[in-house]
């Protein structure tokens, strides 16, 4: 289930898959609503988010939309854990 923080005033959508921690920037680019309520689809090779209110799905790995009607990624963040915590670059993001 995705989990939305906000980082330095960025909204940010956090999906732990496995042993594996994603996170794209928690506004869909087509209708400007929270990704982090949207349901996660994890299969061996997919992992997507889709946005709640159209369907539209982001590729997790690349904020690539999958399905209309969203045409343009979200952000992608690069992010690790060190000591417990969280840690994600938010500058510059990178998408699609």
């Amino acid at each position: 289930m995705p989990r939305r923080f906000e980082a330095e005033g960025v909204p940010v959508s956090l999906v732990l898959r496995g042993r594996e921690l994603f996170a794209v920037h928690d506004v869909c680019s087509h209708s400007a609503v929270s990704l982090s309520a949207g349901e996660v689809e994890v299969e061996v090779d997919r992992c997507t988010v889709e946005c709640w209110l159209h369907g539209s799905r982001f590729d997790l790995r690349t904020g690539r939309p999958l399905d209309p009607p969203a045409t343009r990624p979200v952000p992608v963040y690069p992010v690790r854990v060190a000591d417990g915590r969280v840690y994600a670059r938010l500058a510059p993001p990178s998408a699609g």
